[in-house]
C-alpha cells in the first residue's frame, strides 16, 4: 500500500515555525482586524454625515434671512458637519455685534472674519473626515513586507530542516517553501482591502470637503445679507474709514 503523502498547510506551517514566524503572523492578523475596524468606522461615518446632512440642509432649504438661520442654528443639536458649520458662522456674526473691547480685538474686514469662521471649521471636519486613514495607508504600505519578510524566515527555516534531513528532493523542499509562501499571501490579503477602501475614503472625503465648501457659501451669504452682527461691523468700518 502506497504511503499517503504528507499534508502541508497553514497548521503545519505553524508547527515547524518558530517564535518568530508566529509572530509575524499574528502581527498581520492584528494589522487587518485594525484595518477592518477602520473601514467599518468609517462607513458608518460616511453614512450618518450623508443621512444627517441631507436631513439638516432640507431643514435649513427655506431658510432666507439671518433669524431664520439662527433659529435653525440654535435648535441644532450640532451632531453633523454642516449644523457645527452653521454655528461657527453664526458665533462669528454674533461676535461681530459685541463691541470691540468685549471681543478683545478690532476688525478691519468682518467680512473676512465671517469667511475665516467658516473655513476654519471645514477645516475642523476634514480634519475628522481623515481620521483612521493613516491606518489604512500604514497597513497597505507596510504589510506586503511583513509578510514578505514571514516568507523569507520560514523559507530559511525550511531549508535547514531539509539540509539536516539530507533529503533535497522536490517533493522535500515543494512543501515546506510553499508554506512559507503562505504568509507573502496573507500579507496581500491584508493590504489589498486597506489600499482599496483608503483610495475610496479619500475620495469620498474629497466630496464632502467640496460640499462644504459651496455650503459655507451659501451661509456666509444668508449671514452676510440678514446678519446684524455683520452689518453693524460695517457701520463701524465704514465710519472709521471716513
Amino acid at each position: 500500500m502506497p504511503a499517503s503523502p504528507p499534508s502541508f498547510g497553514i497548521m503545519h506551517f505553524l508547527e515547524q515555525t518558530d517564535s518568530v514566524g508566529v509572530s509575524v503572523l499574528l502581527i498581520l492578523i492584528v494589522m487587518s482586524l485594525a484595518s477592518w475596524h477602520v473601514m467599518l468606522a468609517k462607513i458608518w461615518q460616511q453614512w450618518r454625515v450623508r443621512a444627517a446632512g441631507r436631513r439638516f440642509l432640507a431643514t435649513l432649504e427655506n431658510a432666507r434671512a439671518y433669524g431664520e438661520v439662527e433659529e435653525i442654528s440654535a435648535q441644532d443639536p450640532h451632531v453633523e458637519p454642516f449644523g457645527r458649520i452653521l454655528a461657527r458662522g453664526v458665533e462669528a456674526c454674533r461676535l461681530l455685534g459685541a463691541p470691540a473691547a468685549q471681543r478683545g480685538f478690532v476688525l478691519a474686514a468682518p467680512d473676512d472674519f465671517i469667511r475665516a469662521a467658516l473655513e476654519d471649521g471645514i477645516a475642523g471636519e476634514a480634519y475628522a473626515l481623515e481620521k483612521g486613514l493613516s491606518v489604512l495607508a500604514s497597513v497597505g504600505a507596510t504589510a506586503p513586507f511583513v509578510g514578505l519578510f514571514g516568507t523569507v524566515w520560514g523559507i530559511y527555516h525550511a531549508l535547514l530542516a531539509i539540509g539536516f534531513s539530507g533529503q533535497a528532493s522536490l517533493d522535500q523542499v515543494a512543501g515546506p517553501v510553499g508554506e512559507a509562501l503562505i504568509m507573502t499571501a496573507c500579507g496581500l490579503a491584508a493590504a489589498i482591502p486597506a489600499v482599496l477602501a483608503y483610495n475610496a475614503f479619500a475620495r469620498a472625503n474629497r466630496n464632502l470637503c467640496g460640499r462644504f465648501e459651496r455650503y459655507a457659501e451659501r451661509v456666509f451669504t444668508l449671514l452676510a445679507v440678514g446678519g446684524p452682527g455683520l452689518a453693524a461691523a460695517q457701520t463701524r468700518t465704514a465710519r472709521k474709514a471716513q
